[in-house]
């Protein structure tokens, strides 16, 4: 699983039949700051991401990837890379938290 931030959404009118009905969101990973340990920074990569939870722009989601990304009940007969499963309220790293809704 991966932390990421939605950052806008995908429109595909013309697609294949079971992707009809899902909605896409661009997502781009973050991570730790390797040199301070006390915020989350980008990683520059970005996504599309099939969305499960209902994310809106601006927030911060849990992401899967790969073979995992097809293991919900919504995304098993999808043809997709990744999925959101989750929205993130608060990320703590020892005492330390990071990141608050």
């Amino acid at each position: 699983m991966f932390l990421a931030r939605v950052t806008g959404s995908v429109v595909a009118t013309q697609k294949v039949d079971t992707m009809t009905g899902h909605k896409l969101l661009m997502v781009e990973p973050y991570r730790l700051d390797p040199a301070k340990r006390e915020s989350l920074v980008t990683t520059g990569r970005t996504f599309v991401a099939v969305d499960t939870v209902g994310a809106g722009e601006g927030e911060f989601v849990l992401i899967t990837q790969g073979s995992s990304a097809r293991l919900t009940p919504e995304t098993k007969n999808l043809p997709i890379d990744t999925v959101v499963i989750g929205i993130v309220d608060t990320v703590q790293v020892g005492k330390q938290q990071v990141f608050k809704s």
